[in-house]
């Protein structure tokens, strides 16, 4: 067994209110959301990098 499966295992976040948001508020909300996708994709990018970097070594 790994000591990861120890651990406990983490909830989702919970959904922000829309509701009283304005559509300012809203386009800002969709804005910083579709930027911090782009920084997980690079660094899941970056992660793969470094799994095939060091997967070569062990060939």
């Amino acid at each position: 067994m790994f000591d990861d499966d120890l651990e406990p295992q983490k909830k989702a976040a919970p959904l922000k209110n829309l509701e009283p948001m304005s559509l300012d508020e809203l386009n800002n909300y969709i804005k910083d959301m579709h930027e911090e996708i782009a920084r997980v994709e690079q660094e899941i990018e970056r992660k793969k990098a470094h799994m095939d970097a060091a997967s070569s070594i062990f060939k």
